[in-house]
């Protein structure tokens, strides 16, 4: 169906840009405009400008520009089409469509059939949960048994597979939906060879659908209830055309009001845990979904906030397997901050535990930033040992040089030199010799490629500056005198290593 052109017209009409693109990335008013960092490009400095008199938005740094349903088309990765029912939705606008041809129909984006058929599942999901007995007995029941109110499994779309092989699949054969389209959502699994349609993924589970920025179902995870060694006990959909999960943060959708409004994102690692300290009334916060913390996961956070909190619970070897890639989060110029819960609890056994308000009071008086969190856990395994000492001062310099900002870097330095009593000066040097292996090789990385591709087939993002574009093509040498004066001012300075020993500045 094809969405009649008077329909367009209403929706254009009634799209603020600046409610559209606030939806999805946190905007500061600056004169008559707003600004904030572009989602479409890693940058620190904001270059994405939103225009609320034309009505569009345009970034000066990668030159993403256009109106709503543009942006909506880019953020979400879908068609025309689908963006603009998204935009009727979100301004209750109802469609008058009309009939496509033969042809055009064929033609039809495989996105949009894709998000058509999550649609669907998650709806068969739903009424099954609560309309079947076995759904109702073993599903439901599971919830409750959870806390989970009947507004909270709303909210989360929750929903229950029935146990046998096809119950789903049938019924979506039934409705008219390809086999290859439900194979391609993973939502069947034909095996190669087989004269049969396939069977259901989810079988015998609770459904948690996953849900995009936009609220699109994307994907689901399932968890099972019986015991059963054959079977993982959490099961996810694969990857998709639609379903990155380095790319997704469960509840993300639910969460981007409260991240935004309250200025903090709190990390958790389940599906659970984010439903339970949603209905406990702390709505901002999202899961990574058991996969280890991705770049383009922080940067999703980042778009709505740059503070997080990272929950973890009192698992001391998760902990210490996860605190080694965190340092992406600082190298992304978020501020991080860690809370642990005692052993054998979660955020959502605590939270169930002690209440909201004793949760709430856990958050702020167990939290701590991540840098003196990992001094403090590296610490307690190196024990007086001088050389495990050693290595534990390298690893934590090596995280605070990862910190974008220079006033950050210096204050972590100062910290870390009183935790650890050694000398302040002595770690940033250090952290020197680090930044300038850093920059070091970043001349190569930076080269312009050929034909403007970038690794792995995309485009490149990064173009020279003008004033290097402006240098000449042989630059005249450094004069000696120069290098004179350079050495009388480094000479002329208080070397701390002179009171100890003889060197150059002696």
């Amino acid at each position: 169906m094809r969405i009649n052109p008077e329909t367009v017209e209403r929706i254009k009409h009634a799209a603020d840009i600046v409610e559209v693109v606030g939806d999805f990335v946190s905007l500061k008013k600056k004169g008559a405009n707003y600004s904030a960092c572009c989602p479409f490009h890693n940058e620190k400095t904001p270059s994405f400008n939103v225009n609320p008199s034309r009505q569009i938005y345009k970034c000066f740094g990668c030159g993403a520009a256009g109106d709503s349903i543009k942006f909506v088309m880019d953020i979400d990765g879908i068609g025309y089409g689908e963006a603009l029912r998204y935009l009727a939705g979100k301004y209750n606008i109802e469609i008058e469509e009309e009939e496509l041809t033969d042809e055009e129909t064929i033609r039809q984006n495989a996105r949009e059939s894709l998000y058509i058929i999550l649609n669907f599942a998650k709806n068969y999901y739903q009424h099954q949960l609560h309309h079947s007995e076995e759904g109702q007995a073993i599903g439901l029941s599971y919830f409750r048994e959870r806390g989970f109110s009947n507004e909270i499994r709303k909210k989360f779309e929750l929903g229950y597979s029935l146990d046998n092989w096809d119950s789903f699949s049938r019924e979506a054969l039934a409705k008219g939906y390809s086999a290859e389209v439900l194979e391609k959502a993973g939502l069947l699994i034909h095996k190669e060879g087989s004269q049969t349609a396939g069977y259901d993924r989810f079988r015998g589970r609770v459904i948690f659908p996953i849900h995009n920025i936009a609220g699109k179902t994307i994907a689901f995870g399932a968890r099972i209830l019986k015991s059963d060694k054959n079977q993982p006990k959490y099961l996810n959909s694969p990857e998709t055309e639609v379903y990155h999960k380095s790319e997704v943060l469960y509840g993300i959708y639910q969460a981007k009001n409260a991240i935004r409004q309250l200025e903090h994102c709190y990390l958790v690692e389940g599906y659970t845990d984010v439903i339970s300290l949603h209905q406990a009334g702390i709505e901002n916060v999202v899961a990574s979904s058991g996969t280890s913390l991705t770049v383009e996961q922080i940067r999703l956070i980042g778009r709505f906030t740059p503070n997080i909190t990272i929950l973890y619970d009192g698992d001391m070897a998760g902990i210490k397997a996860a605190l080694r890639g965190l340092d992406l989060v600082l190298e992304e110029g978020l501020n991080v901050n860690i809370v642990l819960f005692p052993d054998n609890e979660d955020p959502d056994s605590y939270v169930r535990k002690v209440g909201a308000e004793a949760f709430k009071a856990h958050l702020k008086k167990a939290s701590k930033d991540f840098i003196t969190f990992k001094t403090e856990i590296l610490l307690q395994d190196a024990g007086n040992d001088p050389f495990r000492l050693a290595a534990v001062i390298q690893e934590v310099v090596n995280s605070i040089v990862k910190i974008p900002d220079a006033i950050k870097r210096q204050v972590f330095f100062h910290r870390i030199s009183e935790m650890m009593r050694v000398d302040e000066q002595m770690l940033i040097t250090e952290g020197n010799k680090l930044l300038r292996k850093q920059q070091s090789a970043k001349p190569a990385d930076r080269q312009p490629r050929q034909s403007g591709a970038a690794p792995g087939g995309g485009p490149t993002t990064w173009t020279p500056c003008s004033a290097i574009a402006r240098l000449p093509a042989n630059p005249p040498p450094i004069r000696p005198f120069r290098k004179k004066l350079r050495r009388k001012r480094f000479s002329a300075r208080n070397c701390i290593t002179r009171k100890r020993h003889s060197c150059a500045c002696s």
